[in-house]
């Protein structure tokens, strides 16, 4: 069983080591209500107050000790809010009386929601805790009474859920904005090299199974003098001309693609044996070839970019070693006339 993903938890570990915390400080407050007696006649008794110490701990540990995957995708976090809620409300009705302590504890349900909860998840578990407001306020006094406490009561449980919410929501899209600007090279909307590196350590830390996998290095011939004669513009028309034809050149499925820094792009091709990496950097370069870029006069550019192949595990088993061994190829290229695919050798 799932539950929508609307009503789970914005980071499952967080939210479960919160709930720990949380059900862990409660238990330790019932414990010294428990050790210091009832503190008023409208108070549960003793066996009663034992008894959800008990099970405050047994369910804190449950949380600490559960994956939170697991507890998010059956709606443990949203679950704790409502059955938290739901004791609260029939602990007050059994001792009759709506004490500031039960009120104040339905305010932290609506604190943990608005934290740890998405939206969705956070305005059920607020309504929730109004309504509960409400049962209580209507069990001990009359209507009009009770209508404008909950008003109150309502009114300042809802400002506090829709404030938190509305702070985490905006802080999870500055996170999420600065995990693109992480990921993403803004110029050529290319993966960036820490991309790169946690795609390569996965190929390698498996062994490279199959046929391997090929690292590809692209670097623009002249780079410089692109940027001396046209202007930077147009080598940054280049870059983001070139990330294109790699694009279109290899499929996302079959590749990662990224720009590395400066003038060099990089091509990750997993379950790729050595020959075909080749024939495919071979298939890169005549493609760019082919592409000359278009400036803004109208007239046409011809790029020309010189390329380094490495393979694991032919070449280097350690991404440190095959970059390297990509590297040397690229520069070997470089040396023997630019506009070539070179390929690493293979060590003694």
């Amino acid at each position: 069983m799932q539950i929508p993903a609307a009503l789970r938890a914005r980071e499952p570990r967080a939210a479960a080591r919160t709930a720990a915390a949380v059900l862990t400080v409660c238990a330790a407050m019932l414990t010294l209500v428990v050790l210091t007696g009832p503190l008023g006649p409208d108070d549960a008794s003793r066996s009663v107050l034992v008894s959800c110490v008990v099970g405050l701990l047994v369910v804190a540990a449950g949380y600490a000790r559960i994956p939170p995957q697991l507890l998010d995708r059956v709606g443990a976090f949203l679950g704790l809010a409502v059955v938290g809620v739901t004791v609260l409300t029939a602990l007050s009705l059994a001792s009759g009386s709506s004490s500031t302590r039960v009120q104040a504890f339905l305010a932290f349900v609506v604190v943990y929601a608005g934290f740890h909860l998405r939206t969705a998840g956070a305005v059920v578990a607020t309504v929730v805790a109004v309504a509960s407001g409400g049962v209580m306020f209507l069990h001990e006094r009359t209507f009009h009474e009770a209508l404008t406490d909950l008003l109150f009561f309502g009114a300042m449980l809802a400002v506090i859920g829709g404030l938190l919410t509305r702070a985490v929501s905006a802080q999870d899209r500055l996170v999420a904005a600065l995990q693109r600007q992480a990921d993403v090279d803004s110029l050529t909307g290319l993966v960036t090299r820490r991309v790169l590196d946690e795609a390569l350590d996965v190929e390698l830390s498996g062994g490279c199974p199959g046929d391997g996998t090929a690292l590809v290095l692209v670097d623009v011939d002249s780079f410089k003098q692109i940027n001396d004669v046209h202007g930077h513009p147009v080598g940054d028309d280049a870059l983001v001309h070139l990330a294109g034809v790699l694009r279109r050149q290899v499929r996302a499925g079959d590749a990662v693609i990224s720009r590395l820094g400066g003038d060099e792009l990089a091509v990750l091709l997993p379950g790729c044996a050595p020959g075909v990496a080749v024939r495919r950097a071979e298939e890169i370069l005549e493609a760019v070839h082919a592409a000359p870029l278009t400036l803004p006069d109208g007239s046409l550019l011809s790029l020309s970019v010189s390329v380094g192949v490495a393979h694991a595990p032919q070449h280097a088993t350690r991404m440190r070693e095959l970059y390297a061994a990509a590297d040397a190829a690229l520069y070997q290229a470089k040396r023997a006339g630019r506009g070539r695919v070179e390929v690493a050798v293979s060590p003694a």
